[in-house]
């Protein structure tokens, strides 16, 4: 799964994460990654980012990849 994947995520990429609050819903909010706050090369539950507008959350789905 490319969002379990720290090397898929860039810094302007546009994503879709789930914030802590959400989790249980599994509500997802869609922005552009701004900072990268995992530090290892994978996780299991998504990679945790820092959007433009401050919202920290895992990535669920990469926007830019389903373009066509």
């Amino acid at each position: 799964m490319p969002h379990r994947e720290r090397k898929n995520i860039r810094p302007g990429s546009q994503v879709a994460i789930v914030l802590k609050q959400d989790q249980r819903t599994g509500k997802q909010t869609i922005g552009i990654v701004k900072d990268l706050l995992t530090n290892s090369p994978s996780h299991p539950h998504g990679i945790k980012v820092r959007l433009t507008d401050g919202q920290v959350g895992r990535v669920q789905n990469l926007i830019d990849s389903q373009r066509q």
